[in-house]
């Protein structure tokens, strides 16, 4: 029997609960730089355990309700012509690659610069438990740039990407 493939990138989705609303929602910039914050807010939320105990839980829990709530906190953008709402179609194309596929090395770029975020997790955590400044900021380095880096890559495909789907295209404004 075969291991079963998980795909990453679709349960994010799910878990996020994102729809055509929420999406629409998420092309505007404020959405996109504000979610820059996350990071650095659960950082600090978990870091808050050194003095608030296990009141930290309340920071923590925020931070997660905001990584839930900022796809939708802002309305929808008046133009989508910039880089933050041309990324964010991107990550559309990318979650609907089975049935639009999409040019192999952007599938192949996606997946590279994702590890590359994934690995900073571990210096993260590691200097998190160890209240290591210099290795949490090491390991948010990684996390934040291996996402800025596959956002533009998202960029990128969108642009190949919206003159083969006309639904593509007219999420251009």
């Amino acid at each position: 029997m075969p291991f079963p493939r998980i795909d990453f990138f679709a349960l994010s989705e799910r878990m996020m609960a994102m729809d055509d609303a929420a999406w629409a929602r998420h092309a505007n910039p404020w959405s996109v730089y504000s979610r820059m914050s996350i990071l650095p807010l659960m950082t600090l939320a978990i870091w808050s355990h050194l003095w608030l105990g296990w009141g930290a839980l309340a920071p923590v829990a925020l931070v997660v309700l905001w990584t839930w709530w900022n796809p939708r906190a802002f309305g929808t953008p008046t133009t989508t012509n910039n880089w933050a709402a041309r990324g964010t179609f991107g990550e559309r194309v990318f979650l609907n690659r089975a049935k639009v596929p999409i040019p192999e090395h952007h599938t192949r770029g996606a997946k590279i610069l994702t590890l590359i975020s994934g690995l900073g997790i571990l210096p993260w955590v590691f200097g998190i438990w160890q209240a290591d400044v210099g290795m949490t900021l090491f390991g948010l380095s990684l996390m934040i740039g291996g996402k800025l880096w596959f956002f533009d890559r998202m960029v990128w495909l969108y642009q190949d990407m919206r003159s083969k789907n006309p639904d593509y295209a007219d999420w251009l404004y």
